[in-house]
């Protein structure tokens, strides 16, 4: 029977993310549209979007998730945000968060009838995986986005671990984050890995967390701190899920 259950959950769970894919599209041409005079970072028709993914999770009785750490202020000051990749569910699970962010996102995706629509209706990032040319425009594309008051969200990890144990962080992120002068936002994320696995389209139960971190300035480095930086943030980011895991562990037992 939970097998059964698990099942139908899984198939219920596709079928309202499949439906809010096709429902938002029309929506959110219509935000982009009536906003185009006075956003040009589609920071309007973007939140919408990220909307879709607090709808799937509500309607989701598998997952639980929450919002911690500190609170943003200023939801038009840009970031640099970067986060650990656990699983897809990351993307559900930050877009709880309540400001808008430009995703970097893998370019197939936006060939995709009616989500690669709903992407570039948002105003996400494309980035041909292993291009070097399609790498630079992405990244030109981000300053863009950061110019006009609208942060960008990238995995700095570029995957998801098979393992679970946290990837080297790539630099490009912390490139961007020193030659715009943004500062980095960090987010640790932590039980979306259970919520569905790798290669599996079953989801299953999970508690899952993203815990804004302080953001972390930037004026005043060069190119010689990018390596310094990517590994301050990626070892905060794993202390602070390691934090979170033994957290959630001591909550189940107790």
């Amino acid at each position: 029977m939970r097998r059964l259950y698990l099942t139908i959950c899984s198939a219920w769970t596709w079928f309202v993310l499949g439906l809010t894919i096709i429902l938002w599209c029309p929506a959110l041409a219509l935000v982009r549209l009536v906003t185009a005079p006075f956003d040009a970072g589609h920071y309007w028709a973007g939140l919408l979007f990220r909307k879709l993914a607090v709808v799937t999770v509500a309607l989701n009785p598998l997952w639980k998730v929450r919002v911690s750490g500190i609170r943003i202020t200023d939801p038009r000051r840009p970031y640099v945000v970067v986060s650990n990749h656990e699983s897809l569910v990351d993307i559900l699970l930050i877009s709880h968060l309540p400001w808008e962010m430009k995703w970097l996102s893998k370019a197939e995706l936006f060939r995709l009838p009616f989500l690669g629509w709903d992407m570039w209706l948002a105003g996400d990032i494309p980035v041909e995986r292993g291009t070097a040319r399609s790498a630079v425009r992405a990244l030109q594309r981000c300053r863009a986005v950061l110019a006009r008051r609208v942060s960008v969200i990238i995995f700095p990890e570029g995957t998801r671990s098979k393992t679970g144990e946290l990837l080297p962080f790539k630099d490009g992120a912390f490139h961007l984050a020193i030659e715009t002068g943004v500062p980095i936002l960090p987010l640790a994320v932590s039980g979306t890995r259970t919520a569905l696995a790798k290669r599996d389209w079953r989801v299953a139960p999970a508690v899952a967390e993203v815990r804004v971190l302080p953001p972390i300035e930037t004026t005043g480095m060069t190119k010689a701190d990018v390596a310094a930086l990517s590994s301050r943030v990626r070892d905060l980011i794993s202390r602070t899920r390691l934090e979170m895991q033994q957290g959630a562990t001591s909550g189940a037992t107790s």
